[in-house]
């Protein structure tokens, strides 16, 4: 975690919802065409008869299917009224049936009417701007409403969003923004609401339905359309054929964000960040179509395309105005790889008296391989396993004292990469179990002899870290493989597996989409379950998440915990000769780290305002509060410059500096693409606390175990320390 004010992170919680929309603007009503009702049998048939809870689709699964889509569309409770959700009760059960007999009008038809409350909504928020405020009254705003009734009356409801468009102007007007610019503001993000509204297609309603169908069932079951499921590929591969351009939407422009590397884009020479392209064609000869306006992904769809194969982009360089020259930009599309989101090493050194540790670091966003790829027989595949496997190779040249595998925000992935990646630090052995819907338990194993590295081991994890990284950071904790470092992890201990719908129905062509379903639940090698409880780390950080909001156990629908029978296994290891010591070390410096009591500062003060969910609508008492936090950030940055010998910098130099990390009102789409390219990367070379703390206790290990080399043979039997 970032060591600046939590209390950022609650601004951006309360930020308004409204560019995360992408419902309906038009009155037209949206219909569902026949191919996703036949998608949607296909599925129930998969669901009710393969899935690890089978469970029929009658009157109580319809029940909770209506529940998961009204909370899907409308969780925050902010564009129906009760009364809206009392006129769709009569569908509370007949869903299943709507699924069954291949008529998806009653679910279209409740989209249909949360389109039009949306357009209402926002009509009454843009005819608020005109009005202005009372910023002298003394009233509050309740941000988080999922567990809040829906509102009874159109009063009821004007004043809630009375209250949420005043929080938005009080955002921007804290932020010095003038009564015209935050009026302009506002009615243009408003407006791209109803913007992104009138986009919406029949498949994104499909998909949510369908989602809220598979989730009822259990958490992890997902849908995904023709168009999710190329995405979803994408993700696991780290791969994909285009030009290499990172795009976002600003101002209706398909605008160049990044540039990737050793891509078309970026070799052409001929394009740069903040350029906007506003028509796409296929090939030298075929003509120029307009994408200005149009969705992020439709635009997307049309860059991409076979590998060697001609698009042509029609471009508005940055910097110029709408009648700007245009550049027509001729690019050979291939195959990118997404080394961004790939396995990364870096090296932290840590300083003992006259000893100087060095901790490699492997910092793995999520566990990915391009089954494509390994099917066809591509001996160079894209892999986690595999990357990390180079990396290690890499440290022990670099030679490292220590490793740490960074897992934060690990999701999780290719179950095959888990096993392997635990392989590279252990000789041969069960790595986990799997239990099947029948009940039937198989052992999974790493049949590789030999390790990759087998010197001291650390594996850092968090609350986002889950399923893939759970197993990998289990089987480590279960052999004494290694220090498990962070907060309690996720708690996800179930397998899916992607089911190819087109495939199943012979479909020459995309249509129907796939299924990721449960399919079995994964056991450590010591029996128990990560399923709900998560792995517990051996030394704990700060928890910031909040196990309630977030984690398997926030689920009404989980899997409970189980247990059954430790697989046979020899442990590489024991730390629990040495864990005493650790931890007494990790408490004392800890107590008397300035950064380590920051941030328990702010997750105090963050949990308190979260607990609270209310946040005052008073210009003075908003004013106060942001006055305190900016005087803690001022007191932060003047110790850590003086700490470093130099010169204290003056307030406005020192507040400038943490301007990232402070609520400027906006989103990210409405600031200057320069800052906020700025304001990302601040945010990401930010003091990382957590991760400085992991390395001194691997560094407080490595010492340990150099001084002790009795010690040493027991938590590293194979290896002599030298």
């Amino acid at each position: 975690m970032k060591n600046k004010l939590m209390w950022v992170f609650l601004a951006f919680a309360i930020a308004t919802q409204a560019a995360a929309l992408d419902a309906s603007r038009t009155a037209s009503p949206l219909e569902p065409l026949q191919v996703e009702s036949q998608a949607a049998h296909l599925s129930a048939e998969i669901l009710t008869r393969y899935h690890y809870r089978r469970i029929p689709l009658d009157d109580a699964s319809s029940s909770k299917i209506f529940d998961y889509y009204l909370k899907a569309l409308d969780g925050e409770k902010i564009y129906f009224l009760q009364a809206d959700v009392d006129s769709f009760a009569n569908a509370r059960t007949k869903l299943g049936d709507a699924i069954l007999d291949e008529d998806l009008s009653i679910p279209f038809g409740i989209f249909n009417v949360y389109q039009q409350r949306i357009t209402a909504r926002i009509a009454y928020a843009r005819s608020l701007l005109k009005k202005g405020f009372d910023f002298e009254r003394k009233e509050s705003y309740q941000y988080m409403r999922e567990k809040a009734p829906w509102p009874k009356t159109e009063d009821e409801m004007n004043d809630l969003w009375r209250k949420r468009v005043k929080n938005d102007w009080l955002r921007l007007k804290l932020a010095g923004k003038d009564p015209k610019s935050i009026a302009d503001t506002l009615d243009k993000r408003y407006e791209n609401i109803l913007s992104s509204i009138a986009k919406v297609k029949s498949e994104d309603v499909f998909q949510i339905f369908m989602n809220a169908y598979a989730t009822s069932i259990d958490p992890h079951t997902n849908y995904f359309g023709p168009r999710a499921s190329e995405d979803f590929d994408i993700s696991m591969s780290l791969s994909l054929v285009g030009i290499g351009a990172e795009l976002q939407t600003k101002d209706e422009y398909t605008t160049i964000r990044d540039l990737l590397a050793g891509s078309p884009a970026a070799l052409s020479g001929k394009l740069k960040i903040g350029d906007r392209i506003v028509g796409v064609g296929q090939g030298d000869n075929n003509p120029i179509v307009d994408v200005m306006g149009w969705r992020i992904d439709d635009a997307v769809a049309l860059i991409r395309g076979a590998e060697d194969s001609v698009v042509v982009l029609d471009v508005l360089p940055a910097g110029a105005g709408p009648d700007g020259k245009h550049n027509l930009i001729r690019l050979v599309r291939k195959k990118i790889s997404l080394d961004k989101q790939a396995a990364k090493k870096s090296i932290m050194e840590v300083k003992d008296g006259n000893a100087t540790r060095r901790i490699g670091i492997i910092t793995l966003p999520g566990f990915y391989q391009d089954i494509a790829a390994r099917q066809r027989g591509d001996k160079d595949f894209k892999s986690a396993s595999r990357d990390v496997l180079r990396l290690l190779a890499e440290l022990k040249k670099d030679k490292v004292d220590s490793v740490l595998v960074d897992l934060r925000n690990n999701g999780g992935g290719s179950l095959d990469e888990a096993i392997e990646l635990t392989g590279l630090f252990i000789d041969q052995g069960p790595v986990l179990q799997q239990r099947d819907a029948k009940g039937e338990v198989t052992v999974d194993n790493d049949n590789h002899p030999g390790v990759a590295w087998d010197g001291p081991l650390g594996v850092l994890i968090n609350r986002g870290s889950a399923s893939a990284s759970e197993i990998f950071a289990a089987a480590i904790q279960d052999y004494g493989r290694g220090l498990v470092i962070g907060e309690t992890s996720f708690g996800k201990g179930t397998v899916q597996t992607v089911l190819d719908l087109d495939k199943l129905e012979k479909s020459d062509k995309p249509k129907f989409g796939e299924l990721k379903m449960t399919i079995a639940q994964f056991f450590r090698i010591n029996g128990g379950t990560t399923q709900m409880r998560g792995v517990i780390p051996d030394i704990s950080l700060p928890m910031i998440s909040d196990a309630e909001d977030f984690g398997e156990s926030s689920y009404d629908n989980a899997l409970p915990w189980s247990q059954i029978k430790p697989a046979a296994y020899k442990s590489a290891g024991s730390l629990t000769g040495i864990m005493p010591q650790l931890t007494a070390i990790h408490d004392a410096r800890v107590s008397k780290d300035k950064d380590f009591k920051a941030l328990r500062e702010d997750i105090a003060e963050f949990n308190t305002q979260r607990k609270k969910n209310l946040i005052s609508l008073n210009e003075t008492d908003r004013r106060k509060e942001r006055a305190v936090q900016e005087a803690r950030i001022l007191a932060r940055e003047k110790n850590d410059a003086a700490e470093k010998g130099g010169k204290s910098a003056d307030k406005e130099a020192l507040v400038a500096d943490s301007a990232a990390f402070e609520d400027d009102g906006l989103q990210s789409n409405e600031r200057n693409l320069a800052a906020d390219l700025a304001i990302e990367k601040a945010r990401k070379n930010a003091k990382d606390v957590l991760l400085n703390e992991a390395v001194h206790i691997l560094s407080d290990e490595v010492g340990l175990l150099k001084a002790d080399a009795k010690l040493a043979s027991t938590v590293l039997p194979r290896q002599e320390m030298h």
